[in-house]
């Protein structure tokens, strides 16, 4: 179990985190999210044990990260934001030399970078990483990230500044690290991919948590099922007076409900006036419409 008690960071009288607390359990994939500014990459370099807190207590496991922020280390995978690696390096070579940092043998890099090299879909044949296109630079960092086989990984924005695919297959390659029994601390301004892949999610404003839970206690909190119906009607004049505007839409006319007593009301009204429901579509609030609600 992953557990933070009352974190606090200030640079110079700033207070960048103010009194964060959360707890995850292990095997678990937790997103933390919020508008730029909101603490999201101090707090994930805190988890990650490479920077202090000022106060509170964080705990990994049995690993006291404050007071023993080495012990972290073996087990842990840290993606920064932008991937700057050795660009004069091949993809080869870099693996290798934190291979040797991380005590593994020359036999276990080359098996290691092999497996990863093949699962990332990354084909480096002897190129520079100068040469790579952004997309294969991240899968590199994302394989240095790897190469020790950490249970434990800490990933600042993974899919940042990709192409929609290479981004879509980071996120799917991120389920498959879950399902192999790694823990996944991760951030992200693609708030679909995180609304998809996470357990838990932690939403901050101006360094403090303003919403933890899994989505459906998220959607809870921000809001309860809205309902789209979607209707035909030959006149749609007899509609005048409804109490809920409508628009034509895929072919229909379509109103919206925030409840079941506003269903009842709008699907009774379409069918006195000679219309007939189609369809109803339900939806939750998204994590960006969540946002949109908390501010800045």
């Amino acid at each position: 179990m992953i557990t933070a008690e009352g974190l606090v960071k200030k640079f110079d009288g700033f207070t960048a985190l103010d009194g964060i607390s959360f707890s995850f359990e292990d095997g678990e994939i937790f997103g933390i999210i919020g508008h730029n500014g909101a603490g999201k990459t101090t707090l994930l370099k805190i988890i990650s044990g490479l920077l202090a807190p000022t106060a509170g207590s964080l705990h990994v496991n049995e690993i006291d990260v404050i007071k023993d922020p080495v012990a972290l280390k073996s087990m842990l995978g840290y993606l920064p934001e932008e991937s700057r690696l050795y660009e004069t390096m091949t993809a080869e070579n870099y693996l290798k030399f934190f291979g040797e940092i991380y005590g593994l043998s020359e036999q276990e890099i080359k098996v290691r970078s092999d497996q990863l090299f093949a699962a990332l879909s990354l084909e480096p044949n002897g190129k520079k990483l100068g040469e790579f296109s952004k997309g294969m630079k991240r899968k590199t960092a994302i394989a240095r990230s790897l190469i020790h086989d950490p249970k434990f990984l800490v990933y600042d924005e993974a899919t940042s500044g990709l192409d929609p695919m290479t981004s879509r297959f980071i996120a799917d390659y991120l389920r498959t690290l879950k399902a192999d029994g790694k823990t996944i601390v991760l951030s992200a301004h693609n708030l679909y991919q995180v609304e998809a892949i996470c357990d838990k999610v932690m939403i901050l404003r101006r360094g403090k948590v303003v919403a933890f839970g899994n989505m459906h206690e998220l959607r809870e909190q921000f809001g309860s099922i809205t309902y789209t119906i979607f209707f035909s009607i030959t006149d749609p004049g007899k509609l005048v007076g409804h109490s809920k505007p409508y628009r034509q839409e895929e072919g229909f006319y379509v109103c919206s409900a925030e409840n079941m007593t506003e269903l009842n009301e709008c699907t009774g009204l379409i069918t006195e006036a000679g219309g007939r429901v189609e369809k109803i579509e339900s939806r939750y609030p998204s994590l960006e419409e969540m946002l949109v609600k908390i501010g800045k």
